[in-house]
């Protein structure tokens, strides 16, 4: 273990100066580099090439549960603590930052629904319960909105759009693509928070058109629509936090990536029983 060490920081100090911290001989770990690998070093080696590429490919997102539970997918016998310390050993970890913004106003003259979806995110098949909210990106150009749908039954959006303004046409455009894309039954819950946007009379009258049963939070209540804040939570960690946006355009092509490229195939949710949204609607079909 004290070899170990110095090899670890070699290239931060020097190597006589390191073996005398550990009281070892510069002699005895030139031997010891000189062994060869053991078998449990060679595995680790294997692991940690697996979880360097599993790194890259959730654009560095992935913590040690789901590593453990990706890697574990692709046929590697492997635990949650064995994967930590790889990880701890090669500084690979999820850094992330954040930048505010009030997203909702609730200070209008528009009708309010009542609250149908009561906080029970659960639906036991597709198209039953959606819901919806508007979040934030801060770039360099100013601030980015993106709306989303979901669709609660395998946490995948199905719709979205964003804007450099936060108006109504920003959530009907997020609407309209998940209505083309998943063309819902009539009596689909359709859940938000209060805001202007979806109490406007243009979003209702899309809702009535199509069968959409309204259910809206209580007021100020953000766990009443817990299930799309627990997605922009998500998508600014692994995604929005971690970088610097010159331009809008730059931010929506990352947004557009993640979402199609990565969140809905590939993003494995432990409610979802390590499965993402796609998987977990395929197996349901």
């Amino acid at each position: 273990m004290r070899f170990a060490f110095v090899e670890e920081h070699r290239n931060d100090f020097p190597v006589a100066r390191l073996c005398k911290i550990m009281d070892v001989s510069p002699r005895g770990y030139r031997a010891w580099r000189r062994r060869p690998l053991s078998n449990r070093q060679r595995n680790d080696m294997v692991v940690l090439a697996h979880i360097r590429e599993q790194f890259a490919l959730s654009l560095g997102s992935y913590g040690r549960p789901r590593m453990t539970e990706e890697l574990k997918e692709l046929g590697l016998h492997v635990g949650h603590r064995r994967v930590g310390r790889l990880m701890r050993m090669n500084s690979i970890s999820v850094k992330r930052s954040k930048k505010f913004k009030a997203t909702t106003d609730s200070n209008h003259s528009f009708n309010i629904a009542p609250n149908l979806l009561d906080r029970d995110f659960l639906a036991d098949r597709p198209n039953r319960k959606w819901a919806g909210d508007i979040s934030y990106v801060w770039t360099q150009e100013g601030w980015l909105y993106l709306a989303v749908i979901l669709d609660l039954h395998s946490q995948r959006v199905v719709g979205w759009a964003v804007s450099n303004r936060m108006k109504r046409d920003l959530a009907i455009r997020a609407l309209k693509m998940a209505i083309a894309l998943r063309q819902p039954p009539r009596g689909c819950i359709h859940h938000t928070d209060r805001g202007s946007q979806y109490c406007s009379h243009d979003y209702q009258k899309i809702l009535h058109q199509h069968g959409f049963e309204v259910s809206m939070s209580g007021k100020g209540n953000c766990y009443d629509n817990a299930a799309v804040e627990t997605f922009f939570k998500t998508i600014k960690a692994e995604l929005i936090w971690r970088r610097s946006w010159p331009t809008r355009r730059a931010a929506e092509l990352a947004i557009f990536e993640y979402i199609n490229g990565f969140y809905n195939p590939h993003r494995k949710h432990s409610a979802l029983g390590w499965k993402s949204p796609l998987a977990f609607e395929a197996q349901a079909a």
